[in-house]
């Protein structure tokens, strides 16, 4: 049985309960403060090509993390 991808209807719902998400890919690190109106890019950035959630997605506390970055990672995790 295939895993239910999740899109962008899913990505914003996630979101509804986030202070924060650090958006990641390679080297390219974004920080945006979900507590007011979801900001611009926030949403796109969270999502690949294909319109599906990034994959790893973790929520520590109340941020989300997506993508990979070792460095923040590090910082996070310890």
């Amino acid at each position: 049985m295939a895993s239910k991808k999740l899109q962008a209807e899913d990505a914003a719902g996630l979101l509804k309960t986030a202070t924060k998400l650090i958006a990641m890919k390679g080297k390219k690190v974004a920080e945006y403060d979900t507590t007011k109106k979801l900001p611009d890019g926030a949403l796109e950035s969270m999502l690949g090509p294909t319109g599906n959630l990034r994959a790893p997605t973790i929520k520590v506390g109340k941020t989300y993390l997506v993508g990979f970055n070792e460095e923040v990672f590090e910082t996070v995790f310890g």
